[in-house]
Order: structure tokens, then C-alpha cells, then sequence
């Protein structure tokens, strides 16, 4: 199959040899202008941060968890987990000041003519375990 001298390439788009345009794409644009000097001084330590060492919380009357600094609950886990284990129906929820998930456990408690005391029970295990926060997101405590 001979094609006229002219021709692009089987399967080419007709451009230069190596498919890229003659002289390149032209010169690099300048580098930005930049953004200035830094303030005399400095710019400080950021809003909030009380420096190396201080603590980050208020006061707390019940300690602090060691593990991530958080302070403790003035609400009790033992408490909470008994509450949630002998009243399977979310007593344990309330005492932790979660409402809305203490209202979805007496639902599927009743919906399910008392076999959503399965939830409460794992709940309350996991209460006593630990791995439950208050409604403020701090660890309960012993």
C-alpha cells in the first residue's frame, strides 16, 4: 500500500515526527512573586495553645485518663454497665447521657417483644470494659 508523500502516517494525526509541536510549548511562566516577608517578630504561637507542658483541659475532679489525657467522666463505668445489663432497655444510656441511643435501645427492645435485650447486654459489657464515653466524649471513670 503506497500513500502520497504528504500523507501522515497510518494511524498518525498528521503533526510533526514524534508528536510534538515545532519549538516546544515556549518559555516556562516567571515564578510567582511570592508572599512577602514574615512579620516583624514572628508570627506567634497559634490561638489556644498554651505552650509545652501546660495542660490543654480545665480542672479535672476525677483525674486524667493516661492514655489520652482526657479527663474522666464524673460519670462511673461500673455504674453505667450494671445500669445497662439489669435494665435492658437503655437505663444505661441515659445515665451516660446518651438519649437518642437510650430511645433506639427501648425501641428495638419492645419492636422486638424483648430480644433487643441482646444490644443492652453487649452494650453493658462493653460499658464495664471501658470502651464507652459520656455524652461529652470523656472515658468513663472507674
Amino acid at each position: 500500500m503506497n500513500s502520497p508523500p504528504n500523507a501522515p502516517p497510518p494511524g498518525g494525526n498528521g503533526g510533526p515526527p514524534g508528536g510534538y509541536p515545532p519549538g516546544g510549548y515556549g518559555p516556562p511562566p516567571p515564578p510567582p512573586g511570592g508572599y512577602g516577608q514574615p512579620p516583624p517578630g514572628g508570627y506567634g504561637a497559634p490561638a489556644g495553645y498554651a505552650g509545652y507542658g501546660a495542660p490543654m483541659q480545665g480542672p479535672a475532679p476525677y483525674g486524667v485518663d493516661p492514655i489520652t489525657g482526657m479527663p474522666f467522666s464524673d460519670k462511673s463505668k461500673v455504674v453505667a454497665g450494671i445500669l445497662q445489663i439489669a435494665l435492658p432497655f437503655g437505663a444505661g444510656r441515659f445515665y451516660t447521657g446518651h438519649t437518642g441511643l437510650a430511645i433506639a435501645q427501648i425501641a428495638v427492645f419492645f419492636c422486638t417483644c424483648g430480644l433487643g435485650w441482646i444490644w443492652s447486654f453487649i452494650d453493658g459489657i462493653l460499658m464495664l470494659t471501658g470502651k464507652v464515653t459520656d455524652a461529652e466524649g470523656r472515658p468513663l471513670r472507674d
